[in-house]
């Protein structure tokens, strides 16, 4: 039996951070960081059968061409997704009544729709980006067993190309969901490595009043290629949910509307446009249109 302490319930019956019982959400999930952006999604629905928000935490489910699905915002960063993957699996597969897994497990589709700064000049500004591969700078996900899931070849490989100091712990390669990988790409997105960073600024290489450990850590990134992949962009929450996911066995896939070129210096003229263009495309695609 898991205990009162570690899966939080509140009166209603709703786990804890997310304010949800499992009959609110669908197995197709949307994830989005900012709240605000939710309806930004979910303003194209058909119908719209349930929504809450508890703190960052907004979720709204209903159906899209026939197709049920929740969207959800998460926050920023990785410690965020600890949370809400870890809640979202309790919702599908522990039993709140015995408290305990259930024996036939349900696996979730997640999908992160989000914006991100390219790492390449040849990945502009309004482009898309399907994460292959996501590669946790953060050290969340080393609380957990996560060797199963792991690619060690490109952690290695990433140490000695970046000299990483050992200080900062060891990062983490997690592959995305070759099913929704299947179902989503197109011609039209550039594919790489994303890296997922544990804050905005100095982890992100981001210089205001306070010097850095690795001041060339970006132009290190920028020429890594590990068997034809490159990292293209630099974020806060891909890798940790191809980590949760992998290890929950759900299916996890991120993309990425590309508002800003941190090579060329260059921001997106009209970000919001690529951020809707990607959510119409992802939604028909996950309708099977």
């Amino acid at each position: 039996m898991i205990q009162n302490s570690e899966l939080i319930l509140n009166p209603d019956g709703s786990v804890y951070h997310l304010n949800l019982r499992p009959e609110h959400i669908a197995h197709d999930i949307i994830f989005v960081g900012d709240q605000n952006r939710v309806e930004k999604i979910t303003q194209f629905f058909d119908s719209i059968e349930y929504s809450t928000q508890k703190r960052e935490f907004k979720t709204q489910t209903g159906i899209y061409k026939g197709k049920r699905i929740s969207v959800m915002s998460t926050g920023i960063g990785p410690d965020n997704i600890d949370i809400v993957i870890n809640e979202l699996d309790a919702l599908v597969n522990i039993d709140f009544e015995t408290r305990q897994p259930k024996e036939n497990l349900t696996s979730l589709n997640i999908i992160r729709i989000g914006t991100s700064g390219s790492l390449q000049t040849d990945i502009p500004v309004d482009s898309f980006v399907m994460s292959k591969y996501g590669l946790g700078l953060d050290n969340m996900l080393r609380s957990y067993l996560i060797d199963e899931v792991s690619n060690a070849d490109i952690e290695e490989a990433f140490i000695k190309h970046t000299n990483w100091d050992a200080k900062k712990g060891k990062p983490y390669a997690i592959a995305c969901s070759e099913k929704l990988e299947k179902i989503i790409e197109s011609d039209q997105m550039f594919k790489g490595i994303t890296a997922t960073a544990g804050g905005f600024y100095g982890p992100q290489g981001r210089v205001l009043r306070l010097n850095i450990q690795d001041q060339e850590l970006n132009s290190k990134m920028d020429n890594f290629n590990f068997d034809e992949q490159r990292i293209t962009n630099l974020e806060m929450e891909t890798a940790a949910i191809y980590g949760l996911s992998a290890l929950l066995g759900h299916n996890a896939l991120s993309l990425n509307a590309i508002i800003a070129n941190r090579a060329s210096g260059t921001f997106s003229e009209d970000p919001y446009k690529a951020v809707d263009a990607l959510i119409a495309y992802t939604l028909d695609k996950l309708a099977g249109n």
